[in-house]
């Protein structure tokens, strides 16, 4: 980033903002919303490839958006989309009046996300009870990539991948599951990853990431996690445990493939010794999971139909009581996947999403076993207008040697 460029607001571009207003108003328009004010940290990132505190104002019937900033206050806009540096949000209505705007209809918010106390006060400052919500709009938005967007989420996978391929160089032997997440952390912080694990959600919880073996993998999580684990402390159960890695026996890796501001998905497997013939099946099993569903990934499919012939090949392989879990199994068989690790489409049994070009996916069929562990992968692919989806992580899938 160059030095002028440094303090802008809006660090994508004219041409790359346009392009994601024009999406969040193509939905505010089917929404019936006329306004909003964008005020989470993900969504304002999106709109702008920064984060700040404050509050975007998006309206139907303007080009530009319209900045209101708290912190940091030495940001300014492009001078083509105004601005204005604010101590409080009951401000912002004659600001906007000042420049002959009024709001006289419901103020689009995030009411998936805000508190409740907030809603109140921002929808004061308006007048207009209630407020709509415009997280809707924002998630479905954000489902179909910008070729800027695919462009890091790309560079995400290359380095995830090159993370996953000197994961072998961590271990040692008679280390736990959280000993070689550390170590497994420390490299991908080394590679450039950001450790951020941003997920939509109240209940959702992770730091970076999750390893599993043994006997941890059959542990329920309170989270709407594929995987689970008891995690080292309840007031963060899910996760590596402090279990032996012992020899022989899997071990699930799925680390944070953040490195700026997006995120790909990536789950393999790791072993120190020899896998047994039952755990080689079963990875087989989830891999080709993965090339089936990829090969159904074209617009216009509906993600329920990926999830239905997942279960369908787990059933047919006698593996229905193992497929996402055991004790507790996860609704869903992939995700899209951005700025959050859960974003839409989800590819679950009663998704009503339907594919489309520029959607990125994770897809984890997973397994866990009694005896074995959780055995399975995941890639992040890119949904493609033509022919088969793009891959963008690429280790290799098969067990992995840790010796």
């Amino acid at each position: 980033m160059e030095a002028k460029d440094k303090f802008k607001i809006n660090l994508l571009g004219a041409e790359e903002q346009a392009r994601r207003l024009g999406k969040l108003k193509g939905q505010m328009a089917a929404a019936g919303i006329s306004h909003a004010l964008v005020r989470g940290n993900v969504n304002i990132y999106y709109l702008t490839g920064r984060v700040f505190r404050g509050f975007i104002y998006v309206s139907a019937a303007m080009e530009q958006p319209y900045y209101f900033v708290r912190e940091p206050n030495h940001l300014v806009s492009d001078g083509v989309a105004p601005d204005s540096h604010i101590r409080k949000p009951e401000e912002i209505p004659a600001l906007l009046e000042a420049r002959g705007i009024k709001v006289d209809s419901a103020i689009g918010l995030e009411l998936d996300t805000l508190s409740y106390s907030e809603v109140l006060r921002l929808t004061a400052c308006f007048g207009q009870q209630p407020s709509a919500n415009i997280s809707p709009c924002l998630r479905r938005a954000r489902a179909v990539k910008t070729d800027a967007e695919i462009a890091k989420l790309r560079c995400d996978g290359e380095k995830q991948t090159l993370v996953y391929e000197r994961i072998p160089h961590c271990f040692r032997d008679g280390m736990s599951d959280v000993e070689f997440q550390i170590e497994i952390e420390r490299l991908s912080r080394l590679e450039g990853c950001l450790g951020q694990f941003r997920v939509a959600g109240p209940d959702m919880e992770l730091f970076m990431g999750n390893v599993l073996t043994g006997r941890n993998a059959d542990t329920p999580s309170p989270y709407d996690f594929a995987m689970g684990g008891e995690g080292l402390d309840p007031s963060l159960p899910v996760g590596a445990s402090g279990e032996i890695i012992h020899e022989n026996a899997p071990v699930m890796v799925d680390v944070n493939g953040n490195y700026n501001g997006y995120m790909t998905d990536m789950t393999r497997m790791y072993i120190e010794g020899e896998p047994s013939v039952k755990a080689v099946e079963v990875l087989e099993l989830s891999a080709s999971i993965c090339r089936a569903l990829a090969d159904m990934m074209h617009p216009g499919v509906p993600a329920a139909d990926l999830y239905n012939k997942a279960l369908q090949m787990a059933t047919d392989a006698g593996m229905a009581d193992f497929f996402m879990g055991h004790r507790s199994h996860a609704g869903f068989v992939g995700h899209g996947v951005g700025i959050e690790i859960n974003e839409l489409p989800v590819i679950a049994p009663r998704s009503r999403d339907i594919l489309a070009a520029g959607n990125v996916i994770a897809l984890e069929p997973k397994f866990v076993v009694p005896g074995l562990g959780a055995i399975g992968i995941e890639n992040t692919y890119v949904v493609a207008a033509d022919g088969a989806p793009e891959v963008l992580t690429k280790a290799p899938e098969n067990f992995i040697r840790l010796d």
